[in-house]
């Protein structure tokens, strides 16, 4: 039975402990024991804490259920933090050397939050160095490697948490998203992965909190009942951060198939021929939309119906200003530039020469970009794009250089597609859509609503979930079997 733990879902976990047919030590146990097996190859999980410190804590965990009392949902069920969030007695290093023993006086709002739900802290989840690409390695940890083939990237920058999710090593898991840090991973390792509206999770605090609001925090699961509960937990405003949003939000009901009938779908595709996208991508994600119309969507190819290469001028000047400022917190500590990656030191240099105007500028192109989104969404109630414009590339590659013969002219040129929903504060999903024919690598397809319908989405997601819930259900290889070969 502790063996087979492992594979339920944290919602399954959290009524088997709760009826106390299982103990919160024997999930603890069950967890530590596939941690221990899969870990150091697939490098998802750093800063881990003593298994007996942790078997303490779940022991404790099983005491008060003894008593009667239950702290919440995810009581005794173990959870690794993204390494760029604070948990106390662990080190937030954001996969960076000079944050190696930086170690937090307080828990982040989502750590606080998942913590008063019940949920164990056991460790960090590896990201990119300071969050930056959508492929998890750094100097200091290594490089993370994905949960269906070690010899690809997992994505990221939430990529330790999608493939700890993803072999199981961790039954729910939180990320956090700024050009796709969510949904990329989550595409890659055939998992659910949600950015909410901007606010729906409040962040932080950090030292900014009225300019600095593309990044969000966001849950990651393997179910969407769980994606959900996990979203209800980390939401809802908080005092010490104004723009977080004043409602909060309730966990979803059960999936409803019924819910894709009529349901308007608007497919952005690769917009009409400007991103490059690998051979297979968008097939893969048509062939997620052809299940959508056999359970009664109405499927189109659609525009977007504004000019991309001005939003993503516009992207660059604001990433620059919200990321320039990150790197100019360690850039003068000693040996700064000799430790800090190039793609960082590229975009605080470029951040330099940013003036207001420009930002403001930028600002004000976001503006109409967001009220031409609500336009769109007059039309559609949900938009689809890929979540991704690549395969799983090689785990020691940097980044991909090029794409279907394009040259990418920046680091994170070929994660453009995540961009849209981030600009607009908009909340997506990546959900799984499809394997690459040859390969078995995943790939995930985006779907978009509009501000603030978070629950709708949600909703979405679920149908889609129950009408493909084979296909969704299939589980990485285990060590031994060969890469891209799935289990059932």
């Amino acid at each position: 039975m502790v063996d087979e733990l492992i594979f339920k879902d944290a919602s399954t976990l959290s009524e088997l402990i709760h009826a106390r047919t299982v103990s919160c030590r024997e999930v603890m146990q069950a967890h530590l024991a596939r941690i221990a097996r899969l870990n150091p190859q697939a490098n998802a999980i750093v800063n881990l804490a003593a298994a007996d410190v942790l078997m303490e804590q779940a022991a404790t965990c099983d005491a008060e259920l003894a008593q009667g009392r239950s702290r919440g949902w995810l009581h005794g069920l173990p959870i690794a933090i993204k390494d760029a969030a604070d948990a106390l007695g662990f080190p937030t290093t954001k996969g960076c050397l000079l944050l190696a023993d930086n170690l937090p006086a307080r828990d982040s709002v989502m750590t606080a939050r998942v913590k008063a739900a019940g949920a164990i802290v056991i460790g960090k989840t590896n990201i990119p160095e300071l969050g930056l690409g959508s492929h998890t390695f750094n100097s200091l940890f290594g490089a993370t490697r994905n949960a269906w083939d070690p010899l690809v990237t997992a994505g990221g920058s939430s990529g330790g948490a999608a493939v700890a999710l993803a072999l199981r090593m961790l039954p729910i898991a939180d990320g956090s998203d700024f050009m796709g840090s969510l949904r990329n991973p989550a595409a890659w390792n055939h998992v659910f992965g949600m950015r909410p509206t901007q606010g729906r999770v409040p962040s932080g605090p950090g030292p900014d909190v009225w300019i600095d609001q593309l990044s969000t925090e966001g849950p990651m699961a393997r179910t969407v009942q769980d994606l959900g509960r996990l979203l209800a937990t980390q939401a809802g405003h908080d005092p010490a951060l104004p723009l977080s949003l004043q409602s909060g939000l309730d966990a979803p009901a059960a999936a409803d198939p019924s819910t894709l009938r009529g349901l308007r779908i608007g497919w952005l595709g690769d917009l009409g021929g400007y991103l490059a996208m690998d051979d297979g991508v968008l097939a893969a994600c048509e062939d997620a939309l052809r299940h959508c119309t056999d359970a009664g969507a109405i499927v189109e190819a659609t525009s977007l119906g504004t000019d991309p290469a001005a939003l993503w001028d516009c992207w660059l000047a604001w990433r620059r200003a919200l990321t320039g400022p990150r790197v100019a917190a360690l850039i003068d500590r000693p040996g700064a530039r000799d430790k800090i990656k190039p793609e960082a030191l590229w975009e605080y240099d470029c951040s330099l020469g940013l003036s207001f105007m420009d930002f403001m500028r930028a600002s004000q192109v976001r503006t109409a970009y967001y009220q031409h989104m609500r336009q769109l969404f007059e039309r559609w109630d949900v938009l689809a794009l890929p979540a991704a414009q690549v395969w799983p590339f090689d785990v020691n590659e940097r980044w991909p250089k090029q794409i279907a013969g394009r040259t990418m002219d920046t680091y994170h040129r070929w994660m453009e597609v995540t961009l849209y929903a981030t600009l607009a504060g908009l909340p997506a999903i990546s959900v799984p859509a499809g394997f690459h024919p040859q390969k078995g690598w995943p790939m995930g397809i985006q779907l978009i609503a509009k501000h603030s319908a978070d629950a709708l989405l949600l909703r979405v997601a679920g149908a889609y979930e129950a009408v493909r819930a084979g296909f969704i259900a299939q589980r990485p290889p285990e060590p031994g079997l060969a890469s891209g070969t799935s289990a059932a």
